[in-house]
C-alpha cells in the first residue's frame, strides 16, 4: 500500500511541475504579446486556458485520491494541503494570462502612446518573482522560497509607480483616458500574478519545513 502511495505522490509532484511550466509559459507569452501589441499571439493563450485548468483537476484528483486511501504521515499531508493550494494560485495566474492577452487584443489596433517604461520593469519583476517561486519549488529550496516573499516590495512599489503614473494620464490626456485605464488592468493583473507567487513560496516553505507554527493564509 505504501508502495503505491509513494508512487502516487512521486506523480503529484511531476503534475504540478507540468503545471508549473504551463502557466509560467503562459504569462511569458502573455507579456511578450502584450509588449508586442501581437494579437494574433495573445488569442492563443486565451484559447489555451483551458489546458491549465484540465491540469488542475488532474491534481486536485490525485491529491484526493492520495487521503482517502490511506492516513498520510505528518510530512505527507502536509506535501498534499500544499499541493493543492499551490495549484489553485497556479491555475489564477493561468486566468491573469488569459486576461492579460484579452486586454492585448483589445488595445492591438493602436499603438502605446502612453510611457510603458514601468510597465515593463513591473512584469519582468514579477516574472522573476514566480520563475524563483516555480524553482523554489522544484528544487525543495526554503531559502529561494523567502527571497521570493521578501521580493514582493519591489513589485509592490512598482505597482504604485505605474497607478499613480497612469491615473495622471486619465486626468490630463484625455484622449488616452481609455488606453490608460487599459494598462491599469494590465498592472493589476501583474501584480495579482506577484501576489500569487508569493502565495506558491509559502506553501513550498509551509511543505517543506518539518515543524510549522501555522499554515499559510
Amino acid at each position: 500500500m505504501r508502495n503505491k502511495f509513494d508512487e502516487q505522490l512521486r506523480q503529484l509532484s511531476e503534475e504540478l511541475m507540468i503545471m508549473a511550466d504551463m502557466i509560467e509559459g503562459a504569462i511569458q507569452k502573455a507579456v511578450k504579446a502584450f509588449l508586442n501589441q501581437d494579437a494574433e499571439a495573445a488569442r492563443v493563450i486565451m484559447n489555451g486556458d483551458a489546458l491549465v485548468d484540465q491540469e488542475q483537476k488532474k491534481i486536485e484528483n490525485i491529491c484526493f485520491q492520495l487521503l482517502i486511501q490511506q492516513q498520510p504521515v505528518a510530512r505527507d499531508l502536509r506535501m498534499i494541503t500544499a499541493a493543492m493550494k499551490m495549484v489553485t494560485d497556479m491555475e489564477r495566474i493561468g486566468d491573469q494570462a488569459a486576461d492579460i492577452s484579452e486586454l492585448t487584443v483589445m488595445m492591438a489596433g493602436a499603438p502605446y502612446r502612453v510611457d510603458i517604461d514601468n510597465l515593463k520593469r513591473m512584469a519582468a519583476e514579477t516574472m522573476t518573482m514566480l520563475i524563483s517561486a516555480i524553482e523554489a519549488f522544484v528544487e525543495k529550496d526554503m531559502d529561494k522560497a523567502r527571497r521570493v516573499i521578501n521580493h514582493d516590495d519591489v513589485v509592490d512599489d512598482l505597482f504604485v509607480a505605474v497607478k499613480t503614473e497612469l491615473i495622471e494620464v486619465m486626468k490630463n490626456y484625455p484622449a488616452d483616458e481609455e488606453q490608460a485605464a487599459d494598462l491599469l488592468m494590465v498592472n493589476k493583473y501583474l501584480e495579482r500574478v506577484g501576489d500569487h507567487a508569493v502565495n506558491i513560496a509559502e506553501w513550498v516553505i509551509f511543505s517543506l519545513n518539518d515543524t510549522p507554527t501555522e499554515q499559510p493564509s
